[in-house]
């Protein structure tokens, strides 16, 4: 099944995303939309740092992200400050093909080099430096982890929708991904009394049965935990 949807008209853009920020950023960079005036953000996007991205928007139109792969991970509290303080309610979650993030170990040896060449840094170090934090920063593969990514998000922030996209470096345009699974009957936020009796041995004995609130549940706590114990690199 092919996970792009393509959209070269208004009417591709799917119901759930149309009257949104969602639907303006598409209008924006993909259909040459006239550049609207804001004077607040509308949406946060999060996406690569990859320099031959460029999306067309209008100024003051959202807060952008970028960081390697797309990874919000390491960006958590910038979120939360477009969220609770910027006022944002839609997230667009934008990878794109061909991303350094994937296969990071191919690029091992350019790396270390280019930090003792450019940088000043004694090789060893250099080694070092990779061993630690390539291992946080591999995406793997750009789709799979722009998904599960926005996943991750709408558990963090059960209330803020999050679309998952794709830059296609070849014709500069956003796709939308198509995700595999109906999200209307998995539930994205558990019940206070879930949430209460929520814990991660809990969350191990139910994974056979991963739509279950306390399963999701146990998805926040874990992802929760990863977040805690994350830093960023220097």
């Amino acid at each position: 099944m092919n996970q792009l949807i393509s959209i070269s008209k208004a009417d591709q853009i799917p119901p759930e995303y149309q009257n949104t920020p969602i639907e303006l950023l598409l209008e924006y960079h993909n259909l040459d939309r006239s550049l609207d005036n804001y004077s607040q953000a509308q949406l946060l996007i999060g996406m690569c740092m990859d320099n031959r991205k460029r999306l067309r928007l209008p100024d003051n139109f959202a807060f952008v992200i970028r960081s390697g792969g797309a990874n919000l991970r390491h960006s958590e509290f910038k979120v939360s400050f477009a969220i609770a303080v910027g006022g944002v309610n839609f997230i667009a979650l934008i990878g794109h093909n061909h991303c350094g993030m994937v296969g990071l170990g191919a690029n091992k040896e350019q790396f270390i080099q280019g930090l003792v060449e450019r940088a000043g840094w004694e090789r060893d170090l250099a080694e070092q430096h990779f061993q630690v934090y390539a291992p946080k920063f591999e995406i793997g593969n750009e789709i799979d982890f722009i998904l599960s990514e926005a996943e991750r998000l709408r558990l963090r922030y059960p209330k803020i929708p999050v679309a998952p996209m794709l830059y296609q470096m070849e014709d500069n345009l956003l796709y939308l991904i198509r995700e595999s699974q109906s999200r209307e009957n998995i539930p994205t936020r558990p019940a206070p009394s879930d949430l209460n009796r929520c814990n991660l041995k809990g969350y191990k004995n139910r994974v056979s049965n991963p739509g279950h609130p306390s399963a999701v549940c146990g998805r926040i706590i874990q992802s929760n935990s990863v977040l805690s114990s994350a830093q960023d690199g220097p």
